[in-house]
């Protein structure tokens, strides 16, 4: 009945820590992939900032640092996958956003910076949103089984956006920034967990059911093909977006829209909150603003920091060499 509490069990409750390890892994491993592809930018005549090469992508392949943060987001996928298994997609999506955290503070170890107060207000900001929202979640949101109808909607809205993010990177790629690519990996990405959840699902009624060849069937197939072709797409657009951004703008970028659209079409198409109280759509927008305004205040003053840096270091680089 709606305006219950419907909690988590023990056994979907796990997918919180599940999904909070699958983010470390996507923070280490996104600063090791930043790493191995400005290394080939430097080392290639090709500009990776309006798309990869071939050539270049056949590079980082040779490169240590990209393989080793390659494998590490490897693993934060599989537990992000796990994660979606155990708890409803509303629970464990927005969790993703810890990574902006940890790929804060690892960027400050890295450079041998400190963290401001700026930073660290807009950390809390962050993570303060996101206990919030789980919590909210964890208390009012549930797994419910997909129908038929739901499938071929997710599938829709997927094919339109595919069609959309390809028309404008063929037509404008010379002219694209960093920010393009990050939106559109976000999306992506957001469309690949409402995906993998919705796999994960299927799968397991078919296991339970039988394996017949039905409409439902073929629509898991398709589901499958949108997922690796979205998951493909969003990581070509990554891989671009670190050769134009710091990986604190690219992570901080994907945390917002990641989560947004995998949240939102895990209520308004799901249906994971049909039975949640009126006063957690309160929560959930006041949640997702508070965390929405601390990764956008972290993501600006990285940016303004990495300008603050090439500033002072760029007179340096003009003046003759002494030795």
């Amino acid at each position: 009945m709606t305006g219950e509490l419907v909690s988590l069990s023990p056994m979907q409750t796990l997918g919180i820590p599940i999904a909070l390890i699958g983010a470390v892994f996507l923070a280490v491993g996104a600063e090791l992939q930043h790493r191995g592809v400005n290394k080939v930018d430097a080392a290639t005549t090709g500009n990776a900032k309006s798309g990869l090469s071939v050539r270049q992508l056949f590079a980082l392949l040779r490169r240590p640092s990209w393989v080793i943060g390659s494998l590490m987001l490897g693993l934060a996928i599989v537990f992000q996958l796990v994660s979606l298994y155990l708890a409803p997609l509303t629970v464990v999506q927005p969790l993703g956003a810890i990574a902006l955290v940890i790929t804060a503070i690892v960027n400050a170890r890295v450079t041998k910076t400190r963290l401001t107060r700026g930073t660290i207000r807009s950390i809390a900001f962050c993570v303060g949103g996101i206990a919030l929202f789980v919590t909210a979640a964890a208390l009012t949101t549930s797994t419910l089984p997909i129908s038929e109808t739901q499938l071929v909607i997710v599938l829709i809205i997927l094919a339109a956006v595919l069609l959309i993010v390809a028309t404008v990177f063929v037509l404008f790629r010379t002219r694209a920034t960093a920010i393009f690519y990050i939106v559109g990996a976000g999306i992506l990405f957001g469309f690949v967990a409402t995906l993998a959840k919705v796999v994960i699902e299927r799968v397991q009624t078919l296991f339970i059911g039988g394996f017949h060849i039905t409409t439902g069937d073929w629509l898991t197939v398709l589901c499958i093909g949108g997922l690796i072709t979205a998951g493909l797409a969003g990581t070509y657009f990554v891989q671009t977006a670190y050769s134009s951004g710091p990986p604190d703008l690219v992570v901080a970028g994907l945390t917002v829209i990641d989560p947004m659209v995998g949240v939102t079409i895990g209520i308004v198409v799901l249906g994971e909150a049909a039975s949640a109280p009126w006063w957690a759509a309160i929560v959930f927008v006041v949640a997702g603003g508070l965390a929405v305004y601390g990764v956008i205040q972290l993501s600006r003053r990285t940016t303004d920091l990495s300008a603050h840096a090439t500033a002072k270091t760029t007179p340096a680089a003009d003046k003759p060499a002494t030795n």
